[in-house]
């Protein structure tokens, strides 16, 4: 199954007797703005206008539990994450879409979670909403209940233990900022740097300036670079598994499979036991 979708293919999947569920993930790391103006809001932004049929879905709340000690975007409880799926019209038997403001990393976030829980059919909409070219409804549309259970999968999930260990036999991917890796700054965390053997991959380097993916034989190239070929097992972690969950999304385009660190750095660095990593290289 194809992990993105163009919105040329999606308008035509909307008119067709089995429509996709179009998901709406708006969301921003941070909801503060510089120039004085109102904060984010991804579900007024949502009710403003969005792709006919589509349902809003809040990150924090529904694809994410409580930040804690876990880090800033753990793992929601998977009874709740399915309720809401259902509540927004997810179905098993039929296909999903998903997108958010243009980033990718949100829609990433739910097309993870769902990959991960065994829904057999969900794509990203590539470019996100500013992609499509089709009419836009206002308010809230309310789906019919869907049936989707949530069954998580047997692997495709790392922890901090087995993140470090794929750092040393493997390849783990750092998918912040390459000033965040390295340690120059740290705007969120407690400490900055990088889980020691990590290899430094910027999620912006997986799209194109449209914010589209490069095509699959560049990203194969871009990975293949890092580290990421050959049949290399692989991870990737960010600053709390979001923008990680953009780049697993990209080494699936690429063909690659690759098991997601939902702590990510926002779990490792809490703990000042485990080793930090500063600089350009990876140990």
């Amino acid at each position: 199954m194809e992990a993105i979708i163009t919105a040329s293919r999606l308008a035509d999947a909307l008119e067709s007797e089995t429509p996709p569920t179009v998901l709406d993930v708006r969301w921003q790391l941070t909801a503060a703005r510089t120039d004085g103006g109102p904060p984010f809001d991804g579900r007024a932004e949502y009710a403003a206008g969005h792709i006919p049929g589509a349902v809003y879905v809040d990150l924090d709340r529904e694809l994410a539990a409580a930040p804690g000690g876990r880090g800033r975007h753990p793992l929601p409880d998977l009874a709740e994450f399915g309720a809401a799926m259902r509540r927004a019209g997810v179905s098993r038997d039929r296909p999903v879409v998903v997108h958010d403001g243009g980033q990718g990393w949100a829609a990433a976030r739910a097309w993870w979670l769902l990959c991960w829980t065994g829904h057999p059919d969900v794509r990203v909409l590539d470019g996100g909403l500013p992609s499509w070219e089709g009419p836009l409804e206002t308010g809230e549309h309310v789906p019919a209940e869907g049936d989707f259970v949530p069954v998580p999968a047997a692997d495709g999930l790392l922890d901090a233990d087995t993140a470090a260990g794929l750092a040393r036999s493997g390849v783990l991917l750092d998918a912040r900022a390459g000033e965040r890796y390295r340690g120059d700054v740290e705007p969120i965390d407690r400490i900055g740097g990088h889980i020691p053997g990590a290899v430094s991959a910027p999620t912006a380097g997986n799209v194109a300036a449209d914010g589209r993916f490069l095509t699959v034989e560049e990203l194969r190239a871009r990975f293949a670079a890092l580290g990421a070929a050959d049949g290399a097992r692989v991870g990737v972690y960010c600053g709390s598994g979001v923008s990680a969950a953009h780049q697993v999304l990209a080494l699936a385009v690429a063909g690659i499979p690759a098991e997601l660190y939902v702590g990510s750095w926002s779990e490792w660095s809490s703990d000042p036991r485990r080793p930090v990593a500063v600089g350009p290289d990876p140990q």
